[in-house]
């Protein structure tokens, strides 16, 4: 028996004032996949990752997370399936060390009070800072999270995230700000973490996509344009007219 998608979004339409956001859209990601979804101001990327974590509900569809339907759910539900989110702006908690910024989203329903005071035990510690080494922090593990480096921050969120053993990761624009630097390491560690986690990531930047990207999807007012590899992608006649600009048509490979 064939395993289904471990997301799938079905026939999904997001309206504001009017305005479709998402127009019957269809998507799924298979489970170990490393998706990159792109496409122009206004297509809909931010809203699709809204409605599959309960950030939005869809005035039409249904979005299933293996084979449940979560339409409806609210987002601290979702995130108990195992579904984590990392939001393109960072928001760790400056005045607090990686460590305990750590400690606070490995059980973020408990109070922040009784969070940092709770004991943990030796292997919750040792996966603690085996997460800030695997993101590059571990030699901050106990400064404040303020005198980190924007992008140093971007990586302490995804650590946020990732300390809750999601199953399925949304990452919104990762690089978004970054140095060239930065945003290499950035795409070293999601391919690093796509090992052993699903990831569903939000970008602009096509040398950043280029660099992580297993299989790409194009979104253009609210709908799937198309799907493929980066070369495919780029190749696509629609996708250069539309996304990439017509000026890559004479760059784009035969």
């Amino acid at each position: 028996m064939t395993r289904p998608p471990i997301l799938q979004a079905e026939d999904v339409t997001v309206e504001f004032d009017g305005f479709r956001a998402l127009n019957g859209l269809g998507f799924a990601l298979e489970e170990g996949e490393l998706r990159v979804v792109i496409g122009p101001n206004g297509a809909g990327k931010t809203t699709l990752l809204d409605v599959i974590s309960g950030q939005v509900a869809p005035r039409t569809g249904r979005v299933l997370f293996k084979g449940r339907d979560i339409t409806g759910l609210r987002d601290h539900q979702i995130s108990a399936l195992g579904i984590g989110r990392k939001f393109q702006t960072p928001s760790v908690f400056e005045n607090l060390t990686l460590y305990e910024n750590l400690h606070l989203s490995w059980h973020e329903r408990k109070s922040v009070l009784s969070t940092l005071h709770a004991r943990t035990s030796a292997a919750t510690r040792e996966q603690m800072y085996g997460i800030l080494e695997h993101i590059g922090l571990v030699e901050k593990a106990h400064q404040p999270a303020g005198f980190l480096s924007h992008g140093e921050k971007q990586w302490l969120e995804i650590g946020m995230v990732i300390v809750q053993d999601p199953d399925l990761l949304l990452i919104d624009e990762p690089v978004a700000g970054m140095t060239d630097d930065e945003t290499e390491k950035t795409g070293q560690l999601l391919l690093s973490i796509a090992q052993d986690q699903t990831i569903l990531v939000i970008e602009h930047d096509m040398e950043f996509v280029k660099q992580i990207a297993r299989k790409v999807t194009v979104l253009h007012e609210g709908s799937v344009l198309c799907e493929g590899s980066v070369e495919e992608v780029q190749r696509n006649p629609e996708v250069i007219q539309i996304y990439l600009g017509r000026e890559r048509r004479a760059n784009a490979p035969a």
